[in-house]
């Protein structure tokens, strides 16, 4: 599910929705993303793995997981000393969030 953060600047009139919406669909133009996602289809990982698994740096993982987590097409949890990421699986939840969200600002 999208995060409400990124509906927090964005609320009220066409242009806001209009930004929403390029905000959340942006996210997937990245190939970078793309990758990110799909390696975690399947299953957890933590950056130091994803990084490996990828060859990726670090902070361009890092960003990537930041905007992904925001958008609501990751999830994170904390074990131990790591942060693990996985995939939600159900995208179709994320774009319905961010559709009846948008349908109640407009």
């Amino acid at each position: 599910m999208i995060n409400k953060r990124i509906l927090k600047h964005h609320h009220g009139g066409e242009q806001q929705i209009y930004e929403a919406y390029k905000l959340f669909f942006g996210t997937l133009v990245s190939e970078s993303r793309l990758k990110i996602i799909n390696l975690l289809r399947k299953g957890k990982k933590n950056v130091s793995e994803i990084i490996k698994e990828l060859d990726m740096d670090q902070t361009a993982v890092s960003h990537n997981l930041a905007r992904l987590k925001m958008c609501g097409f990751v999830l994170d949890e904390i074990d131990g000393k790591f942060r693990y990421y996985s995939s939600i699986g159900n995208y179709g939840n994320s774009i319905h969030f961010l559709h009846n969200i948008c349908s109640s600002l407009a």
